[in-house]
C-alpha cells in the first residue's frame, strides 16, 4: 500500500498513513522492528484520547514552543519511528526555532544512523548531528547514552519524542529542560518532563511549529510568563482522565 492508495474518505485515513509509514521506514532501515510494537501501542493511547489534540496538550506544546524560543540552545531528538512519521515537519520546527537536529537511537548501528541522516537530509535538513557519538549521558549503559558532545550534550532544551524513560530521567539529571511528546501520561518519559506533551507526534510537531510562529515576536518575559504559568502534573493528570473516559472512533 502507498499512500496514494488510501482514499481520503476512508474514516481511517490517517492512521492508515501513519501505519504505512512506519512499515516504509523498517524497508528503509529507517525504523526497527521493535517500532512497529510502539507504533501500535500508541495508536491504542491515541485512539483512547480521541485521536485529537486535546486543550491540554495544545497549551503544552505552546509551552514547549516557548521554551525550544527561550533556549540557549536547542536540540530535537530523533529516533526512527519518528524520523519515518514526520521528517519534514521536524526540520521545519528546528528552523523556526533555530534548533539542532540529533539523531539518537537504542537500537543503533552506523547504517541505521546514517540512513536516518539522509532520510533527515532528503527533506531539507543540514548538519544533522549524532553520528560523532563523541560524549556520553551519565548513568546510561545502552546506546542511547551516545551523544554528540556539541550536541544533546551541550543543549539546555531538548524535545524527546516517543523517548525512552531512563534517558529522559537521565537527561533531567543532567539540569536539561526536557519537552516530551507520547501518548502515554503515565509513561516515565513525560512524568520526568518539564513539559510533557500527550498527543501523537503527528501532531504535537506541526502544533508546537505553529505556536512558535505565533509567539516569534514574544519578549523573552512574556515566554517566561507561559513557561512559569504550566502545570506538568495538571497536563497529566487531565490526559489520563481522557484516557480513563475513552475516546470515540474505531480501531480497523
Amino acid at each position: 500500500m502507498s499512500e496514494v492508495d488510501v482514499p481520503e474518505d476512508h474514516p481511517r485515513y490517517e492512521s492508515l498513513l501513519t501505519r504505512h509509514r512506519i512499515e516504509d521506514g523498517v524497508a528503509k532501515g529507517i525504523t526497527s522492528q521493535q517500532g512497529l510494537i510502539a507504533q501500535g501501542r500508541g495508536e491504542a493511547f491515541d485512539y483512547l484520547l480521541g485521536e485529537e489534540t486535546t486543550p491540554s496538550a495544545d497549551e503544552a506544546e505552546r509551552v514547549a514552543a516557548a521554551h525550544l524560543l527561550l533556549a540557549e540552545h536547542a536540540v530535537l531528538s530523533v529516533n526512527g519511528n519518528v524520523a519515518a512519521l514526520c521528517p519534514g515537519e521536524l526540520v521545519e520546527l528546528a528552523d523556526v526555532v533555530g534548533a539542532d537536529l540529533e539523531v539518537n537511537l537504542f537500537n543503533r548501528t552506523e547504517e541505521r544512523m546514517r540512513a536516518i541522516v539522509e532520510h533527515l537530509e532528503a527533506h531539507g535538513a543540514t548538519d544533522v548531528k549524532g553520528l560523532a557519538a563523541d560524549a556520553r549521558i551519565p548513568g546510561l549503559s545502552h546506546e542511547r547514552a551516545k551523544v554528540d558532545a556539541d550536541g544533546i550534550y551541550d543543549a539546555d532544551v531538548v524535545l524527546v519524542p516517543l523517548e525512552d524513560g531512563d534517558r529522559a530521567e537521565a537527561l533531567s539529571a543532567m539540569g536539561k529542560t526536557n519537552v516530551v511528546v507520547d501518548l502515554n501520561p503515565m509513561s516515565r518519559s513525560p512524568q520526568t518532563a518539564a513539559v510533557p506533551v500527550i498527543d501523537n507526534v503527528v501532531r504535537a510537531i506541526p502544533n508546537v511549529t505553529r505556536h512558535a510562529r505565533d509567539l516569534a515576536d514574544a519578549t523573552d518575559d512574556e515566554l517566561r510568563d507561559i513557561v512559569d504559568a504550566f502545570d506538568a502534573e495538571a497536563a497529566l493528570a487531565d490526559a489520563e482522565a481522557r484516557i480513563r473516559d475513552g475516546g470515540d472512533g474505531s480501531i480497523d
